[in-house]
């Protein structure tokens, strides 16, 4: 399942095919938001925004499409006049001169006006995202420590949205490695270090798996990316501390930690 940082890698794709492009064909499956198809094309598309897992594409007249993926729902890049066949079924077409999104498969699809943005259920109920870099590890560790949130056991609290939209599994289990700290532990309960670590590893290492991951270092200098520490190692040896890692269930996820460093 994509998290955050796979997110806004795919929107980073989507923006640069058709980020300034004037719109030549746009075509929506549901008949709800056809009637808005002849008035974005001429229009251009400004920004690809996320939320968690949500994308946010801005036009140049003052909507906004949302899209949320789901378990199914992909947007692909295609040269226009182009289409792939399958059995995906193509729910928004945003056409330029020379490159076409297609968004396949997913059924949570609305057009808002800035009224619709600001109430919106799902987008009132996330938390700020973690790759928002206007967002502050201040503001996380006001956010961590609010009467919401500091009595919450991490196992579930990285997992929720409505904390910090686009934590997942894997980060859940790389941020509390890098902060030594267990799933089993809540906000309240840690010392001042332990706080100033977890909220470093909260934004740092999601945004380093936003950077890097991914990309070959042909010099082998693999300190500047992103690599799994613990996530899918069990039973291989904690590069910090050499203890076997481990694994168990958690929030109905697969959870691997270090029983000689995460204490």
């Amino acid at each position: 399942m994509p998290e955050g940082p796979e997110i806004r890698r795919a929107a980073d794709q989507l923006e640069k095919a058709i980020k300034g492009k004037v719109l030549t064909d746009v075509w929506f499956a549901y008949p709800a938001l056809q009637t808005y198809q002849q008035a974005l094309v001429g229009e251009r598309v400004l920004s690809i925004e996320t939320r968690g897992k949500a994308l946010l594409t801005h036009f140049s007249n003052g909507l906004t499409l949302y899209s949320h993926n789901q378990l199914y729902g992909v947007w692909r890049v295609v040269k226009t006049g182009t289409e792939p066949q399958g059995k995906r079924i193509l729910r928004v077409r945003l056409a330029a001169a020379d490159k076409t999104l297609l968004l396949f498969s997913a059924s949570d699809i609305e057009l808002l006006d800035a009224a619709g943005l600001a109430t919106h259920p799902f987008l009132q109920k996330i938390g700020p995202d973690v790759l928002d870099m206007s967002l502050t590890e201040a503001a996380v560790r006001e956010r961590l420590l609010s009467p919401r949130f500091r009595r919450r056991q991490f196992s579930g609290l990285l997992l929720d949205q409505t904390f910090l939209a686009g934590l997942g599994n894997y980060l859940r289990v790389e941020i509390l490695w890098q902060a030594q700290l267990t799933a089993h532990h809540k906000a309240e309960s840690l010392n001042e270090t332990q706080l100033d670590a977890l909220v470093t590893a909260l934004l740092a290492v999601p945004r380093l798996s936003y950077q890097t991951r991914g990309q070959v270092d042909d010099n082998h200098h693999h300190g500047a990316l992103f690599r799994f520490k613990v996530f899918h190692r069990a039973g291989q040896g904690c590069e910090r501390c050499g203890e076997t890692i481990e694994r168990t269930m958690l929030s109905s996820r697969p959870f691997y930690w270090c029983p000689g460093c995460q204490k």
